[in-house]
C-alpha cells in the first residue's frame, strides 16, 4: 500500500476481517460464583446517565476513527455484553444503535447481539429488544438442571430458562445459549441427555464452556475451603470428546473451542475477535484493537483499554467524553502473537495472507520451522501453503502448543 494513500480511504487489513463494536454494561442482579468478568451488583442505575455516557464515548472514538482512516470501515457487527446488558432501557440500545449507523456505513447483514439471563424480568423485554434493532440474542442458561443452577448461583430454574428460549425463538432471527458442563459429580449420561434437551431447542448455535475455577471468585474460596470438589479431570476430557461428537452428528461442530453452529451460523462478531480483526470496545473495562494509519503499510496497532470501575468511568466520560485508561501500541511482534493465540483457536486457522498482511512477514520467518514439523508429527498442528491450524487434538492442548511456538 502507498503511504500517499488518503486517510479518508484507507481500510486496514484487520478491518476487512471485521469491523466490530462491543458495548460494555456492567451491571448484573447477581454475582454468580464462577464469574470473573467486570460485573457489579447495584441497587440502583441511572438510565439516563449511562445512555448519555456511552453514547458520548462511542462519539470519542468515531471521531478518532475519522481523523485516521475510519470513514472507509464498514461496520460487521455490534455486541452489547457485560455484566447483564438485558438489564439495560431498549432505549439505550437503541439510541446506542441509531448512533453507530450515523457515524459508520454498516453491512446490509449487520449482526446486532445482546447478551441475556433467562429470568421473566429481562424475558420480558425481548420484544422491545428486537424493536429497538438487536436481531441476535445469546442468553446464560448454563444448566437445564434445577440442582446445578443452585449451585452455579443463577437466578433461573430449567423451566425458566426454557420458557425464555421459547420467547427469544419468537422475537429474534438468531438466537443462541450457554451451557457450562464438567460440573461437580457430572457424568457422561447426565451431560449426554442435558445436550439432547439442548439441541432439541432448535438453535442453531451454542456455547458449551467447561467449568473453570478462577481466582478471586467465590468458587475459588469454596473449592480451598473443601466446599466441593471439581470434576476429576479425566472424566472432563470425556465429556469434551462427548460435547464434539454429538455436537458434529447433528451437524454443529464445534468452529472455535467452545462454540458450535451450523454452518453459516458463527457469532461473526466473535469471529472478529479470532480472525485478530479490528473492534472498538466501550464501557467499563471494556478492550478494543484499532488499527490506525501511520507511515508504514501496515498502520499502526494501537490497543485499549476503558476504565474498569463503573462509577470512575461514569464521572470520567461526562468530564473528558471518554474513559480510556490504557492506549498502547502494538509491535509487531505482539501483533503476530496476538493473531496466532487468537486463530489457532479456529477450527479453520489462520489464513497465511492474514498473517502477511498484519506482520508484513511471511510465516516461516516467525516462526522456527523445525517447531512446527514438531507438532505436525505429534498430530497437533497443521500447515500448508494456504493456511496453519491446530488439529481438534491441538486446540485441547493450545496452550502447551502455543508456548512451545513462541518460546
Amino acid at each position: 500500500m502507498s503511504n500517499t494513500t488518503s486517510t479518508a480511504s484507507y481500510i486496514p487489513a484487520a478491518a476487512q476481517r471485521g469491523f466490530g463494536i462491543y458495548i460494555h454494561w456492567p451491571f448484573c442482579l447477581k454475582k454468580c460464583p464462577y464469574c470473573d468478568f467486570n460485573s457489579h451488583v447495584r441497587e440502583e442505575v441511572s438510565q439516563e446517565r449511562w445512555r448519555a455516557a456511552l453514547l458520548q464515548e462511542l462519539d470519542h472514538y468515531a471521531q478518532l476513527l475519522k481523523a485516521s482512516g475510519g470513514t472507509g470501515r464498514i461496520v460487521s457487527s455490534v455486541f452489547f455484553g457485560g455484566g447483564t446488558p438485558s438489564l439495560m432501557a431498549p432505549e439505550t440500545a437503541e439510541a446506542l444503535i441509531q448512533r453507530i449507523r450515523k457515524h459508520w456505513p454498516c453491512h446490509n447483514d449487520l449482526e446486532i447481539t445482546l447478551e441475556a439471563n433467562p429470568t421473566s424480568v429481562e424475558s420480558n423485554k425481548f420484544a422491545a429488544f428486537a424493536q429497538a434493532g438487536i436481531n441476535r440474542i445469546s442468553l446464560g442458561i448454563q444448566s437445564l438442571n434445577d440442582q446445578d443452577l443452585q449451585f452455579l448461583g443463577r437466578e433461573h430454574s430449567a423451566a425458566e430458562a426454557l420458557k425464555a428460549i421459547d420467547v427469544a425463538r419468537q422475537n429474534f432471527e438468531r438466537f443462541s445459549f450457554d451451557l457450562i458442563y464438567a460440573r461437580p459429580e457430572q457424568n457422561k449420561q447426565s451431560w449426554q441427555e442435558e445436550l439432547k434437551r439442548a439441541l432439541a431447542e432448535g438453535t442453531r448455535h451454542l456455547s458449551l464452556y467447561q467449568l473453570t475455577i478462577e481466582e478471586n471468585t467465590p468458587f475459588h474460596g469454596a473449592r480451598r475451603r473443601g466446599e466441593f470438589k471439581e470434576l476429576n479431570p479425566d472424566t472432563a476430557a470425556e465429556l469434551y470428546d462427548i460435547t464434539n461428537d454429538v455436537m458434529t452428528r447433528h451437524g454443529m461442530p464445534n468452529y472455535e473451542i467452545s462454540n458450535y453452529a451450523h454452518p453459516g451460523e458463527e457469532s461473526r462478531h466473535n469471529l472478529t475477535y479470532w480472525k485478530y480483526g479490528d473492534y472498538i470496545g466501550i464501557g467499563p473495562g471494556a478492550h478494543g484493537r484499532l488499527t490506525l494509519t501511520d507511515s508504514s503499510s501496515l498502520g499502526k496497532k494501537i490497543a485499549t483499554r476503558q476504565h474498569r470501575a463503573p462509577e470512575i468511568w461514569l464521572s470520567t466520560v461526562e468530564q473528558a467524553g471518554h474513559a480510556t485508561r490504557t492506549y498502547d501500541s502494538i509491535s509487531d511482534t505482539e501483533r503476530f502473537e496476538e493473531m496466532l493465540m487468537m486463530g489457532l483457536r479456529l477450527s479453520e486457522g489462520i489464513k497465511r495472507a492474514d498473517l502477511c498482511n498484519e506482520t508484513g512477514q511471511d510465516l516461516t520467518n516467525l516462526i522456527e520451522q523445525k517447531k512446527i514439523e514438531q507438532l505436525e508429527q505429534e498430530g497437533l498442528l497443521f500447515l500448508d501453503d494456504v493456511r496453519i491450524a491446530a488439529t481438534s487434538e491441538g486446540r485441547t492442548r493450545l496452550n502447551s502448543v502455543l508456548s512451545y511456538l513462541l518460546a
